[in-house]
């Protein structure tokens, strides 16, 4: 009949606290179960394996919803396939966040007034390390709050020894294959940061900025460009215009005054250019824009840098020192007061980029950079995907996927920080360039140093799924472990990270992808679908609600919103709402205690359960083949709505309830229903442990005795049903249901008895009438019995005399005050909705708010009409 059934030794005690306080419990059986070694993965294992590499959090970070809610789905799934007898591993570990933890730093040391310049690099980045290792890492414990199930003792760290010669490894190889490269191109950089950063880290937005349209030349050699940026013309080398656009063919090839500077500069004729926009015409300053850049590679233009790291003008001259910022005041002044300026429109709202650490506007710039030439790396991993070697789930993310590695630009790996991994290329006094390997030694006498620039630090994260397992080396956990089951992300670095670890892992391991599946979610939004920011007040601090309602309730509701690929609305009222969950799996589990549920013994065979008990196992079975769908599916929503349908209304509102009156009869069939009962809390519990583990886990072993959940076995569907069984007891809900109603619309209290006559014989539903009367609060009819409302439901009746138990003409009274009031409604709102002037003004939402109106009025009109026909004449 059933698979699920766990030969377990007797519980020790059936006994529970009549209420469950989260915090008395959580942070005890997390470490009992890292004690326990549950977590670990053992490589030398015949078992099969499923490995899981965390997205390494910051090691400046702290947990947040987007944390909480990634690790929720994560751990859900470990833990299953935990229980399902697979070595299973969840790889820890945490990323040495170049830019955030370098910043960390200063910030630290402008409070004593000094900056890394005043350390110097080398005792700067041990510094770094100090602060590492007293302030870095909060995340780990916060991680252990949530109930994370990771292999700790095999917690990584980018910057570790293991991982860095990885790195050293990698670059290596890259460069010996001519896939790294030094080259001056443009590049993304940020003058707080003071460092280039790659195009996937800056952020657009809209800013109110200027746009100044400019004469350069003079009479007939005059042309007009706009910008947004007049400060870069100081470095303009060209002005650009289309080569069939007529307006300008006379100028192509000649030289026109640059204004302010002195210079003369040429213009070209480039198909860049649309000579629909604006002017058709535009100024090209190769040193300062990337789409410039390449129009004057094209025509062999020459660079001029105007603007130092920090964006402060160089170029000669009255603008020699100024901001950026000032700098574009000031020359706009000049040119106007040179009779330059055509126009200037303000505000001019355009796409800008900024950093998306510091938020500081980018400014691109010349500079001599290390790069990775992407084009077979990206074909490979674009291949991976369309040759079905990597799922992406949910499949329409596959689009988003190609678009980007289809037209990956080769990548700046370079940054210009102290903290990170130091490019490991050495250069000689006379030109020389040696690449070195982690097992070489680098050059060494008068002349020769190493190059200043650390690695992006997306590098190091982009060999995160074989550098953990102990690559370059052979090693046991790699073979084992590698490739990944899974990877679970956000939609929002797939290109950040998952694009970079398929380039990566499909070169480094010979074609083999790092993982089989690539399963995205959504981000974590407020209740109302707004991002989260600290701007907009919205932000929410998961450790609180995990303080006030426990760490279960949080991961539920997290679970129970998360569809593939879809954002995650959130509210408290949710977690609160998860947490009444928790409480009533408690106190369900803990009545069944009471009244002997048990595992002990096997199930007694279904012909001597009752229509009930078979009920109960054939949902319970069609539950677990449900959600093991759903799991396959990554459908943690619609899994954790099925627990908590099935648990909640069918185990915990139903069967328990239904079993009440049997328990109370004795006798065998209570027997065989308490070791029915215990087994659908067992393998309830153990379906619902992966996304709720605390307070499964102290259910579980207080009703089966068992060591942990952790390590149960996961339930499988036997395969049992019963139609007959669901068809009978789904008759015996309507008609609970139905009279359940009837008494609600009379205004009867839940616990008020009323005397009635049910015409059970010859139905199904003969053996359930004390289950019935006490469902229904019915007493038997008595002397005097007078129906006044018999309901016909699901062919059988129930009559109920309700003279003395309600006031039957206030009643009609007031029914027929609310029943004029919902006719009153109705005809005002039919009355706005057939004028036609009233509705050629009205907004649409104001219309539809009256058509709602409406149709809420009419369906109180049936319902109350059909209350007033029910009820006894007076």
């Amino acid at each position: 009949m059933t698979e699920n059934t766990q030969q377990q030794p007797p519980a020790t005690t059936t006994e529970l606290p009549t209420q469950y306080t989260p915090a008395e419990v959580e942070g005890k059986l997390y470490e009992r179960w890292v004690e326990r070694g549950y977590f670990e993965a053992d490589a030398k294992s015949d078992k099969p394996p499923y490995t899981i590499v965390i997205p390494p959090p910051n090691v400046t970070g702290s947990l947040h919803l987007g944390h909480a809610f990634e690790h929720t789905l994560i751990d859900a799934l470990t833990r299953r396939k935990r229980m399902q007898g697979y070595e299973t591993l969840w790889q820890p570990g945490m990323d040495h966040a170049g830019i955030a933890t370098q910043n960390v730093v200063e910030r630290e040391l402008a409070k004593e007034g000094k900056s890394r310049h005043d350390l110097g690099r080398e005792a700067f980045v041990e510094r770094v390390w100090q602060w590492k290792a007293e302030s870095g890492g909060q995340i780990s414990g916060q991680m252990k709050r949530l109930g994370d199930g990771v292999a700790w003792t095999r917690e990584r760290f980018t910057m570790d020894e293991g991982l860095s010669k990885a790195v050293q490894t990698i670059f290596k190889r890259l460069y010996d294959d001519e896939l790294i490269y030094r080259a001056e191109r443009i590049i993304n950089w940020c003058p707080r940061c003071l460092t280039a950063i790659s195009d996937i880290e800056v952020e657009y937005q809209d800013d109110d900025g200027e746009l100044v349209s400019i004469r350069y030349g003079e009479g007939d050699d005059a042309i007009v460009v706009a910008t947004t940026r007049a400060e870069t013309m100081l470095g303009d080398t060209a002005v650009a215009v289309h080569p069939e656009d007529e307006r300008y063919q006379h100028l192509v090839g000649r030289e026109i005054e640059l204004p302010l500077t002195g210079r003369r500069i040429p213009v070209v004729a480039d198909e860049h250019v649309d000579p629909e926009f604006g002017t058709g015409a535009v100024k090209v300053t190769p040193a300062h824009d990337p789409n410039d850049f390449e129009i004057g590679q094209r025509h062999d233009l020459p660079s001029i840098t105007v603007m130092d790291e920090h964006a402060v003008i160089t170029a000669h001259g009255p603008f020699q020192g100024l901001d950026r910022l000032e700098a574009r005041s000031a020359i706009v002044a000049a040119l106007r007061a040179d009779g330059r300026i055509v126009a200037e429109k303000r505000p001019y709202v355009h796409s800008v980029g900024h950093c998306s650490r510091c938020k500081t506007t980018i400014e691109p710039r010349l500079s001599m950079q290390w790069w990775v030439k992407v084009g077979p790396l990206a074909k490979a991993a674009g291949d991976a995907v369309r040759d079905g070697k990597v799922k992406i789930h949910p499949q329409e993310m596959e689009k988003r996927y190609f678009d980007w590695v289809d037209n990956l630009h080769d990548w700046c790996i370079s940054r210009q920080l102290w903290w990170g991994h130091r490019i490991p290329v050495w250069y000689g006094p006379n030109g020389e360039v040696v690449c070195v390997g982690p097992d070489e030694e680098p050059p060494s006498g008068e002349g020769w140093y190493q190059d200043s620039d650390v690695l992006d630090t997306w590098f190091s994260s982009g060999l995160w799924p074989f550098s953990t397992l102990g690559w370059p080396e052979r090693t046991e956990s790699l073979a084992k472990f590698y490739p990944n089951s899974v990877l679970v992300t956000g939609y929002d670095i797939l290109f950040f990270w998952v694009a970079r670890m398929m380039m990566f892992g499909l070169y480094a391991m010979d074609g083999t992808p790092p993982f089989h599946t690539i399963a995205l979610h959504g981000m974590v939004r407020d209740q109302n679908g707004k991002k989260m920011s600290k701007s907009f007040g919205n932000v929410v601090n998961p450790l609180d609600w995990m303080d006030k309602y426990g760490s279960d309730a949080l991961r539920f509701t997290l679970a129970r919103g998360a569809n593939p690929g879809v954002d995650v609305p959130i509210g408290e009222d949710w977690v609160q709402g998860s947490r009444n969950f928790a409480n009533k799996i408690w106190n369900a589990t803990r009545f069944a205690l009471m009244n002997g549920a048990t595992v002990e013994g096997p199930l007694p065979d279904a012909s001597k359960m009752s229509s009930t008990d078979r009920w109960i196992l054939s949902r319970l079975n069609s539950v677990v083949a449900e959600v093991d769908a759903y799991y396959e599916d990554y459908q943690f929503a619609k899994l954790s709505d099925a627990l908590f349908h099935f648990a909640w209304d069918e185990v915990f509102d139903w069967y328990v309830e239904l079993s009440k009156t049997t328990f109370q009869a004795g006798g065998e069939p209570a027997e065989v229903s308490k070791r029915v009962l215990g087994e659908v809390l067992d393998v309830t519990l153990r379906l619902l442990h992966p996304v709720v583990p605390f307070v499964t886990e102290t259910l579980w072993t207080t009703l089966t005795g068992g060591e942990s959940v952790v390590i149960a076995e996961w339930p499988k569907d036997s395969g049992f049903r019963d139609a007959d069984a669901e068809r009978e007891i789904e008759t015996l809900q309507s008609v609970i249901t139905e009279v359940r109603r009837f008494r609600a619309d009379q205004g009867l209290q839940p616990g008020q008895r009323v005397p009635a006559r049910l015409s059970l014989d010859g139905t199904a539903l003969a053996p359930h009438e004390a289950a019935i009367r006490q469902l229904l609060r019915l007493q038997p009819e008595g002397e005097g019995f007078s129906a006044t409302a018999t309901l016909p439901v699901a062919g059988v009746e129930v009559a109920l005399d309700l003279s003395g138990v309600i006031d039957v003409a206030a009643e009609r009274k007031r029914l027929a005050k609310d029943l004029a009031a919902a006719q009153k409604e109705r005809q005002q709102a039919e009355a706005k909705l057939g004028n036609e002037a009233f509705l050629a003004k009205a907004p649409d939402h104001v219309v539809e708010k009256i058509r709602t109106r409406l149709a809420k009025a009419e369906e109180d009109i049936t319902r109350i009409e059909a209350q007033l026909e029910k009820l006894p004449q007076a």
